[in-house]
């Protein structure tokens, strides 16, 4: 990985910059039916929420020479408590975003290594994510397979 590429937590202050991925990760592979400006508003509110103490979301961000060149969202999902010795939460990997410009650096990686190991550190019972196509050879790099148990019923 580039040298002058830092991985560090999120700040309620990156919201804004994070929106701007956001619009254009989602817009060039599914479109846009918001309008640009509405969505803007919308979502840099949510993510500057998301983002503060105490909230379920976590995110990670590669920066270089202070710019905002990917990142990566988790959220903690809680299990209802188990009287057995078993992990209490689950971590929900989503809008895991690196620029066309910087991919296939290692960025990634780094981002997904540093996830991953927060997620040791937690009580967590299993890494859950919905991957592209072409993001799956990456997570199989990590350890992730499909057919473990989970049920999906997509919505409409």
């Amino acid at each position: 990985m580039d040298a002058n590429v830092t991985i560090r937590p999120a700040r309620p202050s990156d919201a804004p910059r994070l929106t701007r991925m956001r619009y254009d990760f989602r817009a060039q592979t599914h479109g846009a039916s918001e309008p640009h400006d509405a969505f803007v508003q919308r979502c840099a509110a949510w993510m500057t929420e998301r983002l503060g103490d105490g909230s379920r979301w976590r995110c990670w961000v590669a920066e270089r020479e202070g710019d905002i060149v990917g990142a990566i969202w988790v959220q903690v999902v809680e299990k209802i408590p188990n009287p057995a010795m078993e992990p209490e939460e689950h971590a929900y990997v989503s809008n895991f975003y690196v620029r066309e410009t910087v991919r296939g650096t290692g960025i990634g990686s780094a981002l997904l290594t540093t996830v991953l190991a927060w997620c040791d550190a937690r009580p967590v019972d299993s890494v859950i994510l919905w991957p592209s196509a072409r993001s799956r050879p990456l997570y199989e790099r990590f350890g992730f397979t499909t057919g473990s148990g989970i049920l999906e019923r997509s919505g409409n």
